[in-house]
């Protein structure tokens, strides 16, 4: 074995030395806090710590239905995420399609404007979009949380979709205009159909932004029939500060769905990021 050899397999063990250092530092909190779920109290401060419960204690979890209404929650959460994820789907690409597959005058000072707005912190903006809203009347409901999803989804949606567009090769807009296409026919039955890992991605991303969402249900929400996973689990830890197992349960019960959803999803992910163009 030459020095040259040895160099790429020690090189390679540093490599996965890292990468192995990385997963476990990302998922051994993970672990701590699923094991914690299963636990007592008394098992979870436990030195030396225990690492496997001596039972598994699955009645957690229904005592955090039991104490508060968790499936109520669940349901607010999903229908405020429903409506964002399909309302930022639909519009921004829609907008990002107008930005970069129509000419018209003005096109670029128009994408100018929406890539400055993300430059402006959601704080700063807070308080006269909930003045609007108030003015409106229709404050503690789902529709501040959902309507804004309808109109653009969001500045860094459009600007991936649009970068993902500008890489389809023009030949398809141009073929179908020979054969007497519309925008409307080009965007459904060749764009669309083209980028649905960069779709993929930005409804994972506008998933993962509500169903995160903390500020804005604490904003707008104000009856607790309505609240979402996220003030539901806040309201569990300030209630229950020291029942550590049940807090655990309670967040594990807010963090499956999106592992399942990255679980599902991180295929779109990684193609929708590293893709720039159709499939050759």
């Amino acid at each position: 074995m030459n020095m040259k050899n040895t160099k790429k397999i020690i090189s390679k063990i540093l490599i996965y030395f890292v990468l192995i250092l990385g997963v476990l530092f990302c998922l051994v909190p993970l672990y701590w806090m699923i094991r914690s779920s299963l636990m007592n109290t008394v098992e979870v401060f436990m030195m030396p710590p225990r690492w496997i419960p001596s039972k598994f204690m699955w009645e957690n979890y229904q005592e955090v239905f039991d104490t508060l209404p968790f499936g109520k929650y669940f349901l607010n959460s999903f229908i405020v995420t429903g409506g964002c994820v399909v309302g930022t789907m639909l519009t921004s690409s829609i907008c990002a399609y107008g930005l970069a597959r129509i000419k018209w005058r003005g096109r670029n000072v128009v994408f100018a404007c929406i890539i400055s707005s993300m430059m402006l912190p959601f704080a700063v903006t807070l308080i006269p979009t909930f003045l609007m809203w108030r003015t409106i009347g229709i404050t503690d409901s789902f529709i501040p949380l959902i309507v804004p999803a309808w109109f653009g989804g969001g500045a860094f949606y459009i600007f991936l979709l649009r970068q993902f567009y500008l890489g389809i090769p023009k030949d398809f807009d141009e073929a179908a205009y020979l054969d007497g296409a519309s925008h409307i026919q080009i965007f459904t039955k060749i764009i669309l159909p083209i980028t649905k890992p960069a779709l993929a991605v930005v409804g994972m991303f506008a998933f993962l932004n509500s169903w995160n969402d903390f500020l804005g249900p604490l904003v707008y929400l104000n009856s607790e029939k309505k609240y979402t996973v996220a003030l539901g689990l806040q309201l569990f830890t300030g209630s229950y500060r020291g029942e550590w197992n049940l807090m655990m349960a309670a967040a594990c019960l807010v963090l499956a769905p999106v592992v399942v959803v990255f679980a599902i999803g991180q295929k779109y992910l990684v193609e929708g990021v590293t893709m720039s163009g159709v499939k050759g």
